[in-house]
């Protein structure tokens, strides 16, 4: 078995003192990679199973205390260093046996299936992310957020449900967080109570912990699909129309410098992703990230991601320290994850000296406000420049401006295609090429509603798509979206 298994202790008959954080398996270098191989063989399960639904009350907290206990015993029955030593699939294995084997002394009265439920918790907590690894193995879920040990909810297709899963006590979800953070190179802690993180498979992961967090450590985890998004799956799911997407390629193809701006949750990212895939794989692509996220498909991709100060205060490489750096390894496009400081200056400058089809997101409510908010991150970056020039380079840097939005039904909508046409007095005059117009709302509680043209025929972009080939495609695409827009005046 482990080569070294201890003698198996009694096992109280009351609930014992929680493992200290120290004393767990939590930082088994072969956690995550555990986890990971696991989910994609584990089958689909109603995404409010949360632990043990049917339960009562008095039932779950009876579960939980016994988990507890079978866990403390295989703490101190297993031998650590043996058990790193192990593959991932023997290591479950042996913590499996072990597991059964307490179980059976435990002489626990349980049917068979909740036998094997309890073991297979029980190999969560030591080898995965504890009661996070159903979660992270339905694919309908996009978001975990874990409110302390005891309140966890996650967003399925747009609408916001509490589960019924929790975690033993908050030294166990903190083991989780720091599990997390650990495999890429991070530590959560009271002295760094704030860490950006990822999971393996690339899913965006947030903790803050106390003394900041009062109620318990916070995790939030911002699913990836197993599936990668693409433009063609975006109009299946009614986020875009086909004109509107053809037209998105196009702006891709072109090499036009875009900026996606939204809400948190509206799918930047994914919409970013998306649009990449029209980039042509010879181009050299570098990418800049707070936390890697970007799943490029293009053979010549290099990616950067900050890094936060170590203990002593000092280490630090912020997301301006790389977008300067990208200027210096020959780029042909720059995409910045997110655009939250003074790194916008940057990125304007590398769009306007010769890094056409460069793109970044932005945290905003409407491609005007995203033009606004941009100019005051400049600002803030202390740079001394006169408004006057900042819209100036602002005007003559960036092409587009696509919104996207995550509407009251939880549906997630590109809602406006902005292009910038240039400055006026102190204005930065902007033209919609395409916009969604919501009709009402379905029996089903969905918003119904299509998307139109503008009415602009030829847009600044012109000719650069003749440059690239891509005018008379463009034509067609501003005459099918126009369409439906004059089909709209006729019926009001």
């Amino acid at each position: 078995m482990f080569g070294r298994r201890r003698s198996l202790p009694a096992l109280p008959e009351q609930p014992v003192a929680p493992v200290a954080a120290g004393a767990t398996v939590a930082d088994l270098p072969v956690a995550v990679p555990a986890a990971a191989a696991q989910r994609s063989a584990q089958p689909q399960r109603s995404v409010m199973l949360a632990g043990r639904d049917g339960l009562r009350e008095k039932d779950r907290d009876r579960y939980y205390r016994l988990k507890q206990e079978i866990f403390t015993a295989m703490v101190e029955a297993v031998d650590l260093a043996a058990i790193a030593a192990l593959s991932n699939e023997d290591a479950r294995s042996e913590i499996r046996d072990l597991a059964n084997e307490i179980v059976s002394l435990r002489d626990v009265a349980v049917t068979f299936e909740e036998r094997e439920e309890l073991i297979k918790d029980l190999c969560d907590d030591v080898l995965g992310l504890g009661p996070l690894e159903e979660l992270l193995a339905q694919d309908r879920i996009n978001d975990i957020m874990v409110n302390g040990p005891n309140q966890i909810y996650v967003e399925v297709d747009g609408r916001m449900q509490r589960t019924n899963i929790r975690f033993r006590d908050s030294a166990q979800l903190l083991n989780v967080c720091q599990r997390i953070v650990g495999q890429v190179g991070r530590r959560v802690d009271d002295a760094s109570p704030i860490c950006d993180a990822r999971l393996q498979d690339g899913s965006r992961v947030n903790v803050i912990v106390p003394p900041l967090a009062l109620e318990g450590p916070v995790l939030t985890i911002r699913k990836f699909r197993k599936d990668r998004l693409t433009l063609d799956a975006m109009i299946d799911i009614g986020s875009l129309s086909e004109p509107l997407a053809e037209l998105i390629k196009i702006i891709g193809r072109c090499r036009c410098n875009v900026l996606i701006s939204g809400g948190t949750g509206s799918g930047k990212t994914t919409l970013l992703n998306c649009i990449t895939a029209s980039i042509d794989d010879t181009e050299r692509i570098v990418t800049c990230e707070d936390t890697a996220e970007l799943q490029l498909q293009q053979p010549h991709v290099v990616r950067l991601e900050t890094r936060p100060p170590n203990l002593e205060g000092a280490g630090e490489v912020t997301m301006r320290d790389l977008v300067r750096n990208c200027l210096r390894m020959r780029p042909e496009r720059i995409i910045v994850g997110e655009v939250r400081g003074p790194e916008a200056l940057d990125l304007l400058q590398a769009m306007n000296t010769g890094h056409d089809g460069s793109m970044g997101t932005l945290h905003a409510n409407s491609p005007r406000e995203a033009l606004y908010r941009l100019e005051a991150l400049i600002t803030l970056g202390s740079v001394q420049l006169s408004s006057k020039i900042i819209r100036d380079m602002i005007s003559t840097s960036l092409d587009v401006v696509i919104q996207a939005e995550r509407l009251r039904d939880g549906s997630r909508k590109v809602m406006s295609i902005a292009e910038v046409v240039g400055l006026e007095g102190d204005t930065i005059v902007l033209q919609e090429l395409a916009v969604f117009d919501v009709a009402g709302e379905g029996a089903d509680g969905r918003l119904m509603g299509q998307h139109r043209g503008a009415g602009i025929y030829r847009p600044k972009f012109w000719d650069r798509a003749r440059y690239f080939g891509e005018d008379r495609r463009l034509a067609r695409v501003m005459e099918d979206l126009n369409a439906v827009g004059e089909a709209e005046t006729r019926i009001a």
